[in-house]
C-alpha cells in the first residue's frame, strides 16, 4: 500500500520538506508538543536540526530556548541533544535523561512533575499555558488524511488538538502494520460536561484506530528513516527473581483466600528487571489468559501473549530490547489482535483504573517503616526521573505494590528508612511493599503495626535493628502518639549519608 511512499495525501505531500527547513516554523521561547513514551515514538530528525539551529542563532548572539513537553520520557536524540546545548527551558512531565537531569537538578532548567492522567487535562484546562507548536511521529498517512500513528501514542492527540501548528516525521522503520492497533479516544471533555468511559475490560475498544488531524493545522511533513531508541534488558539477577517470588507467593495466597480470581486482575507494570522477572515467574508459574492494562508492553508481555499467559495488553506505548523488536514486527499480524495501544489519559485514567481493579506494580526509591514511598528523588532533593504514572495506578488500583531491593551502593543506603525523604505516595495508597528480604502486606494495619511489619519483612539484616531501635524509641517517647516519630533523628540517616558517604 505504501510502496513508494508513506504519504498518501496530496494535500500533505505537497508540505513534504526537510527538518531543516521544518523547524523554521519553530521559535525562541515557544512551547512544542512532542510525541514520545518510554524510547518509543519520538521525532527522530527535528530535535537534532533544532539543536543545529539553535547553534547557528547563538553565533550571532540570538538565543534558542524551548519549552518542550512529552508523553514521558523519550530518548537521549531528544531530550539529551536539546539538553546538552542548554535547548530546553522547561521540561514535562516525565523525564530519564542524564544530562536533562542534572540540569534540572542543576536548576538550569525548570520541570514540573505531573501524574501522567493529568497532563492532558491540565493543557486543556490552561494550566500548563499556551501550546505553539506539536512535532509528531507517525507511521504513514492515506490519501483521505487518516493518520496510522506510531509505536506511542502518549498525549499526541492533546498535543495536535491544543497547537496552533503541527509538524509530522512520517518514519519508514515504523510498520504500516501497526494500523488497526490503536484505539484514540475522542469522548473526553472537561468538567463539567464529562460523561463515563464505558471501558470494562481490557480489550474493550471505544475509539478510533486514526489520529485525526485538521490538514490546515499541519505545516510541515518531514519523511524520516530511523528506529526507535531501544535498550536491552538485562536478564533478572538473584534479587529481581527473590523479589518476584515473594509476589508470587502473594498472588497465590490472595487466590487461596479467595480476594483474587486465578486469572488475576488487569496487571499494570513498571519497567525494568524486577517487572520482568514478576512477568517471567507469571507465565512459568502456569498461569494463563491474564490481561494487562498498563503504560507500556515490555519483552516479557510478548512472550507471555506467546504461550497464552497473557490474552490481551492495553498500553499507550512499546519498550522493547532490539531482540523483541524483531520478533514483535516479524509477527505482527499475530500481536495485532492482543494488543491496543491508547492514548495515556485513557491508559491511565483513575476512573478505568478503579472499575477494572488494577494490581499495579511499580518500583521505589526508598519506603520509610509506616508505608509512604518515595519514587522520584535522590535524598529528598534531587530528582531522578518522576512520578510518572505510579501514582494513577497506586491510588485507584485494587492493589498497589511497591518493590525494590532493600540496599543499594554495597550496603550504604537502606531502602527502608525511618522516615522518606521526600513523599510521592502516602501510606494510604500504599497496599504492599516488597524487598528481596520479604513482602509486608499493609492492608489494614495501624502505623505501628505497619512499622513492625515493613522492618521484620522488608529491611536488610545490615539496617534491621537500627530500624527496630529508632521505633522502639519514638514510641516510648513523649511524641509517640499514633505515628511514633523522633523528629530531631527522622531524617538522620540521609544526613549521615550526605555527611559520611553510609546511612
Amino acid at each position: 500500500m505504501f510502496a513508494k511512499s508513506r504519504i498518501e495525501c496530496p494535500q500533505l505531500r505537497k508540505k513534504i520538506m526537510s527538518a531543516e527547513e521544518a523547524v523554521s516554523f519553530i521559535h525562541d521561547k515557544q512551547t512544542v508538543g512532542m510525541s514520545g513514551f518510554t524510547g518509543a515514538g519520538y521525532p527522530k530528525s527535528i530535535p537534532a536540526a533544532l539543536v543545529e539551529k539553535a547553534k547557528s542563532l547563538r553565533v550571532s548572539n540570538q538565543p534558542f530556548r524551548i519549552n518542550l513537553w512529552t508523553g514521558a520520557s523519550t530518548a537521549p536524540e531528544l531530550d539529551g541533544v536539546l539538553a546538552a546545548i542548554d535547548g530546553i527551558n522547561m521540561r514535562l512531565p516525565y523525564q530519564s535523561d542524564p544530562v536533562c537531569r542534572q540540569q534540572i537538578n542543576d536548576g538550569l532548567m525548570d520541570y514540573v512533575d505531573i501524574h501522567l492522567s493529568e497532563v492532558s487535562q491540565n493543557a486543556w484546562s490552561g494550566f500548563l499555558g499556551k501550546l505553539d507548536i506539536a512535532v509528531i511521529e507517525v507511521a504513514a498517512i492515506h490519501a483521505d488524511g487518516r493518520i496510522i500513528p506510531s509505536s506511542s501514542v502518549g498525549n499526541n492527540k492533546t498535543w495536535v488538538e491544543q497547537a496552533d501548528m503541527v509538524i509530522l516525521e512520517v518514519n519508514d522503520q515504523q510498520s504500516v502494520k501497526l494500523e488497526g492497533m490503536h484505539d484514540i479516544y475522542y469522548g473526553t471533555a472537561l468538567a463539567p460536561n464529562r460523561k463515563p468511559i464505558l471501558l470494562t475490560s481490557p480489550s474493550d475498544r471505544i475509539g478510533e484506530k486514526y489520529l485525526s488531524i485538521p490538514i490546515e493545522k499541519i505545516v510541515a511533513v518531514v519523511e524520516t528513516s530511523a528506529p526507535d531508541r531501544n535498550s536491552a534488558f538485562n536478564p533478572p539477577d538473584q534479587i529481581s527473581n527473590q523479589i518476584a517470588d515473594h509476589i508470587l507467593d502473594f498472588f497465590s495466597h490472595e487466590i487461596k483466600k479467595g480476594r483474587l480470581p486465578k486469572e488475576l486482575l488487569p496487571i499494570q507494570s513498571g519497567v525494568g528487571n524486577i517487572p520482568n522477572a514478576v512477568l517471567s515467574g507469571l507465565e512459568q508459574g502456569g498461569y494463563k489468559n491474564l490481561t494487562a492494562y498498563t503504560e507500556v508492553i515490555q519483552d516479557g508481555m510478548l512472550g507471555m501473549l506467546k504461550s497464552g499467559s497473557l490474552s490481551v495488553v492495553s498500553a499507550t506505548a512499546f519498550s522493547l530490547s532490539p531482540q523483541a523488536l524483531d520478533e514483535f514486527n516479524e509477527n505482527i499480524d499475530f500481536y495485532r489482535d492482543k494488543i491496543i495501544l491508547r492514548q495515556q489519559d485513557i491508559s491511565n485514567h483513575p476512573e478505568i483504573a478503579r472499575r477494572l481493579g488494577i494490581i499495579a506494580m511499580n518500583g521505589l526509591i526508598e519506603a520509610d517503616i509506616y508505608g509512604n514511598v518515595n519514587s522520584t528523588h535522590i535524598m529528598g532533593s534531587r530528582i531522578m526521573n518522576g512520578i510518572g504514572g505510579s501514582g494513577d495506578f497506586a491510588r485507584n488500583g485494587y492493589l498497589s505494590i511497591f518493590m525494590t531491593p532493600s540496599i543499594c551502593k554495597n550496603g550504604a543506603i537502606s531502602a527502608i528508612v525511618p522516615m522518606v525523604s521526600h513523599v510521592d505516595h502516602t501510606e494510604h495508597d500504599v497496599k504492599v511493599i516488597v524487598t528481596e528480604q520479604g513482602l509486608a502486606d499493609l492492608r489494614g494495619l495501624s502505623p505501628r503495626q505497619r512499622a513492625k511489619v515493613v522492618i521484620e519483612k522488608c529491611a536488610h539484616p545490615l539496617f534491621k535493628d537500627r530500624l527496630y531501635d529508632y521505633f522502639d524509641r519514638a514510641c516510648a517517647s513523649k511524641r509517640g502518639m499514633h505515628t511514633p516519630h523522633i523528629l530531631n533523628e527522622a531524617l538522620s540517616w540521609h544526613h549521615n549519608f550526605e555527611t559520611n558517604g553510609q546511612m
